[in-house]
């Protein structure tokens, strides 16, 4: 007789951000780039972002993050058994951030290894770390969005360097009562659209070189009218896929978080999801998009500021280069 594996409950238990101290504001950009105040805010909503100094990397903002979350949730860095990095930004190649984030926090015991999904990595992860503890190969998952994409800007290049800033966010997952955390995820991908969004060179297709370096291909490149129109599409679609797959309605919605990428994007967002700008959670303004680091650092000031109520539906919505897309609905287990 085959005995089959009750299904969990996981939840989010903790969560932390941590941001650099520089914030780089749309008026010193506009000393260093083409650009003005007014057309960044009027296209994009941000006024301002964080920007690492060169002696921190991803790992640094990343085991920050970490070890709030970890002191958010009760736990010890010993009690943690996998550790998932989500990042476009590694500390290099390899070993993986999550290995040197481990190191760092001490916690010997945990799995640890890098996923790059881009702007959606977060829920990504979140995806993997929950199928981990469904199938008993971990109990207490830490899962970080971090990324230093000021390490990969083209400061010449307005289309771009007055997009992205530096940040990072964990959440700790755990089993918690019954019915409430994860009631569904959805993830997907189009890699046959990924030239819209990509860092060219740095890999085994265009390794480093004097040449690749002169022609500043080691900086993030986009087109950026397909990928707004892309963004505007899939965060609507990822949502109701996700409300349909764990048996609800756009109407059980109770509170937003997207990726912040770019308000008009956003707006568009909650307007599919009839969701007034009370119930969408926006930090853009400060910080810009932040790649992998977006929802989590989102996910851990609406948690600090009282907004994510126990009980409540709370919809994440990603989308990001390759191209891939992710929604996760919770149901929220943590006390205000």
């Amino acid at each position: 007789m085959m005995i089959l594996n009750q299904i969990k409950s996981i939840g989010i238990t903790g969560t932390g951000k941590a941001l650099p101290e520089k914030i780089l504001t749309n008026k010193d950009l506009e000393a260093m780039v083409d650009t003005n105040d007014e057309w960044i805010r009027s296209r994009t909503g941000i006024g301002s972002r964080r920007v690492a100094d060169e002696d921190t990397a991803t790992s640094d903002l990343a085991t920050e993050s970490a070890v709030k979350a970890l002191e958010d949730s009760g736990l010890a860095p010993e009690d943690v058994d996998l550790i998932i990095v989500a990042t476009v930004t590694p500390d290099m190649a390899f070993p993986s951030t999550a290995c040197i984030v481990q190191k760092n926090l001490g916690a010997s015991k945990a799995i640890a290894f890098d996923i790059e999904a881009a702007c959606s990595g977060f829920v990504y992860a979140m995806s993997v770390a929950e199928n981990m503890i469904q199938g008993g190969m971990a109990k207490n998952a830490l899962i970080i969005g971090a990324e230093t994409l000021s390490k990969i800007m083209n400061w010449e290049d307005r289309n771009t360097c007055v997009l992205f800033g530096d940040g990072a966010g964990a959440a700790v997952l755990q089993e918690v009562e019954e019915g409430y955390g994860i009631q569904g995820i959805t993830l997907g991908a189009n890699g046959a659209k990924g030239e819209v969004l990509k860092q060219p060179a740095g890999g085994s297709r265009i390794p480093a070189s004097h040449e690749s370096v002169e022609n500043k291909l080691h900086y993030i490149a986009m087109d950026g009218n397909e990928v707004f129109k892309f963004a505007v599409r899939i965060m609507g679609q990822s949502s109701l896929e996700v409300l349909k797959k764990s048996g609800r309605d756009i109407e059980d919605v109770d509170f937003l978080i997207p990726h912040q990428a770019n308000i008009r994007i956003i707006d568009a967002a909650a307007k599919r999801l009839k969701l007034p700008r009370d119930k969408v959670y926006i930090n853009l303004h400060k910080y810009g998009n932040l790649s992998a680091g977006s929802i989590p650092v989102a996910l851990d000031e609406a948690a600090k500021e009282g907004k994510l109520i126990r009980g409540e539906n709370i919809l994440l919505v990603a989308f990001g280069g390759g191209l891939t897309w992710g929604s996760s609905l919770i149901k929220w287990s943590k006390e205000v």
